[in-house]
């Protein structure tokens, strides 16, 4: 309701007098006030619905809402922060835990989300095929992901030491009265907040899954491979690490231009 009180207070006109020049010119009002998209845009959802409350609760149909449906900021869309290659090499090497290495081994080389990993069964796994099988994944689709020769390494050391216990879940709680449980998805992020401390770096667990991405696509390898891998429904969405890839685009520009200088007369 403050929302709404705002815009009536600078509206020069009345209310029901207000167009959709007004509309664009608070726009650019809050827009110089420094307010972010996403709160403009809850602005103009308050201005919105009063007016269609004019309309349809108080029969007040003449009046136009001046708030068209296409009057939406586009929110920015920020792109996936991934970890170099020296910034891998100091987190892996503050963690001598056996489970902890092998869960991020495995989001870092199967690309899996934090709640996929909670998710992995003893069943799940094919260590002669060297593959998982991720049951549940974002949306409920399910998908296989392959294990590279450091994870699968990470994977044997930590079952050899993992302790008996009836779940079914692969990673366990190791302490506590929870001992024996499934780890949790806050259990793990925890984990990798200790870490990263440990390592004097800023990372999150999702980094793990957007390095994966970035590296195979400076890799050369195929956009639609990594969209399988990673359980995106719309390539669009695995076109984002494109924008970050820049070794990619480095090879393909200068591999194009010894091309074309060759063809040149």
């Amino acid at each position: 309701m403050c929302t709404l009180r705002q815009f009536v207070l600078w509206l020069d006109v009345p209310v029901e007098e207000a167009t959709n020049k007004q509309i664009l010119r608070y726009i650019d009002i809050l827009l110089d006030r420094g307010l972010k998209p996403k709160t403009i845009n809850c602005h103009l959802d308050s201005i919105r619905g009063f007016y269609e409350y004019l309309r349809d609760r108080e029969n007040l149909s003449s009046i136009a809402n001046p708030v068209k449906r296409g009057y939406v900021l586009r929110l920015s869309n920020p792109l996936p922060r991934y970890l170099r290659d020296e910034d891998i090499g100091k987190l892996f090497g503050v963690i001598s835990n056996a489970r902890d290495r092998a869960i991020f081994m495995v989001m870092l080389r199967c690309g899996l989300r934090v709640e996929e990993v909670t998710n992995i069964t003893i069943g799940a796994m094919d260590l002669n095929r060297r593959k998982i099988i991720v049951e549940q994944g974002k949306g409920g689709k399910g998908r296989v992901v392959y294990l590279s020769n450091d994870a699968f390494d990470a994977l044997v050391q930590y079952l050899r030491v993992r302790p008996s216990s009836r779940a079914k879940s692969l990673f366990l709680v190791e302490k506590g009265p929870y001992s024996g449980r499934a780890i949790s998805v806050r259990g793990i992020q925890k984990r990798m907040e200790y870490y990263a401390r440990k390592a004097r770096l800023k990372v999150s667990c999702h980094q793990l899954r957007h390095t994966m991405a970035t590296q195979l696509l400076n890799a050369d390898a195929d956009l639609v491979t990594i969209q399988d891998l990673l359980g995106h429904s719309r390539i669009k969405t695995t076109q984002r690490y494109c924008k970050v890839s820049n070794l990619k685009v480095q090879r393909d520009y200068f591999k194009a231009m010894e091309v074309i200088m060759n063809r040149a007369p």
